[in-house]
């Protein structure tokens, strides 16, 4: 159990920690957006083949015929900046983005030591990876489609080299998966450490999880992009200390402050909604509560007078 002189100190360097992080934070956010844009304006731009165009060779009898995607191949090349340019903002939001897991990592296993120590590696290895693969993987286009464009094979085996089969993209893949994967699972273990402690409102654990799932499986091109890239930027707004209500008690505490389950909140909130007792009410209960007074027994003077009366008759 720390101290309060270590709570102290840990809550000081984590304040500090938050406010320099807050502008990365929200830069990282934002440039992992634009690189989602600028990637997907480049690619929608590529020309595309149709069934009509992929069997008139064959119809026309050609035997060794220049393959239909050759122009898509030759648009790459001659758009490769966009595509690297891209790749390296993604490089710079998942920096960002390492940073922000990397405190709350720290903060959470302060407050709860027995928080997995095998996140932190994770955060590191797969945010490292998956930021150099990135790049790596638009410098290798690059080269191939340029050497295709300036050489003489333009068959669909040439192509297919030069866009996703030749043994540059075969190494990158892997990669690109054990860096994903592992990115992915630091994240979700991150945010759910972090939503344990209290350290991120119940939405934003969820989300940074969702988040963390989304950046290995871009499914959704630049619409599920928006996902990480607005948990950045909410993260930013809490590191400022701008969140609405202010932030969650367990960045000023320095200590757990778990939320409260759904069964605690429905019963608290039925609690303040019990209408409170009338005074008749309370006077009613409080007399049922008193044992009553015992009785006297009746005297029995006047059934002694009642028999004296008689007698005189």
């Amino acid at each position: 159990m720390p101290s309060s002189s270590e709570i102290t100190a840990q809550v000081a360097r984590e304040t500090e920690r938050r406010g320099k992080l807050a502008a990365p934070a929200l830069g990282g956010g934002v440039l992992y957006l634009l690189s989602g844009i600028i990637v997907a304006a480049t690619v929608n731009g590529a020309p595309s083949v149709g069934l009509f165009q992929g069997l008139a060779p064959a119809l026309r009898g050609e035997t060794n015929p220049a393959s239909p995607r050759a122009p898509e191949v030759k648009f790459f090349s001659h758009h490769a900046f966009a595509l690297i340019a891209g790749s390296v903002l993604v490089a710079i939001a998942l920096a960002a983005l390492v940073l922000i897991l990397l405190l709350l990592l720290d903060a959470t296993r302060f407050r709860r030591p027995e928080t997995w120590s095998g996140a932190r590696p994770l955060v590191l290895g797969g945010g490292i990876g998956l930021a150099l693969v990135s790049v790596g993987h638009q410098i290798v286009g690059a080269i191939e489609t340029h050497k295709f464009a300036v050489g003489h094979d333009f068959s669909n085996h040439a192509v297919d080299n030069a866009l996703t089969k030749g043994t540059p993209y075969i190494a990158i893949d892997y990669l690109d998966l054990i860096a994903g994967l592992s990115l992915a699972a630091g994240m979700v273990a991150t945010a759910l450490g972090a939503l344990r402690v209290g350290l991120l409102p119940r939405w934003m654990g969820i989300l940074g999880m969702f988040a963390g799932i989304l950046i290995f499986l871009p499914l959704g091109g630049v619409t599920l992009e928006i996902v990480p890239a607005f948990w950045m930027v909410m993260m930013a707004i809490l590191f400022a200390g701008r969140w609405p209500n202010g932030n969650p008690p367990a960045w000023e505490a320095g200590e757990a402050r778990p939320w409260p389950s759904q069964a605690q909140t429905r019963a608290s909130r039925q609690a303040r909604e019990k209408p409170a007792p009338s005074p008749a009410m309370a006077q009613a209960s409080a007399g049922a509560d008193v044992a009553p007074a015992p009785t006297r027994p009746a005297s029995s003077g006047s059934s002694r007078r009642r028999r004296k009366r008689g007698a005189r008759r």
